[in-house]
């Protein structure tokens, strides 16, 4: 890393930078309460793996994230994740902590409003992929689809929808419009699993 630190720099973290600012307008739009800092934790992936408990010992991440959330960090995020196989943006949400929105708030929604669930699938499924992960046996174990069971929002403890672009997309004219417009296509599926205010 020492070797290559200032080429992180010039290659991964200022482009980066540049797009948190781009985007920034856009996601505050949506929500005026988005922790727009530029800082790692409140929008920007860590490259340093945490390997105390991981079976992948590899020290740093292949990947980088851009994310917009409201504060404590806890709650749903838009995103932006590039690595070197490809490109992908949308929504994610992990449960975790059972203070957590998803656990609080999410889940109860989700077995209550399962239609609403299904309005979201046929309006983003073309585009979009779903998935989503519960605890099985100490294990998180990925689900493919959109949770419209109310069975699966007993169990869910993550949720993401995500749109995959081609890793050249990132830098291509154009593309932070692109991604802006993946934030508006999703952005609903944000407040419905972790906002008090949340209507239909």
């Amino acid at each position: 890393m020492d070797e290559n630190r200032e080429r992180y720099r010039t290659t991964v973290v200022e482009p980066f930078r540049v797009l948190l600012d781009r985007l920034a307008p856009a996601a505050q739009k949506l929500n005026p309460g988005f922790v727009i800092s530029g800082r790692t934790g409140d929008n920007f992936s860590r490259i340093n793996r945490d390997i105390r408990f991981a079976r992948d010992k590899t020290p740093y991440r292949p990947q980088m994230y851009l994310y917009f959330g409201e504060p404590g960090g806890e709650g749903g995020q838009l995103y932006v994740g590039v690595s070197a196989e490809a490109v992908t943006s949308g929504f994610r949400i992990y449960g975790g902590e059972k203070t957590s929105p998803l656990i609080q708030i999410g889940r109860a929604r989700g077995l209550e409003n399962c239609k609403w669930i299904a309005r979201q699938s046929r309006r983003l499924a073309k585009k979009y992929e779903s998935y989503w992960y519960s605890m099985e046996k100490g294990e998180w174990t990925k689900h493919g689809g959109w949770p419209v069971d109310p069975e699966n929002w007993k169990k869910l403890g993550a949720w993401v929808v995500r749109r995959k672009f081609a890793s050249a997309a990132a830098s291509r004219e154009g593309f932070e419009g692109e991604i802006a417009k993946v934030f508006r296509d999703v952005y609903p599926l944000l407040p419905f699993t972790g906002s008090p205010k949340w209507k239909p």
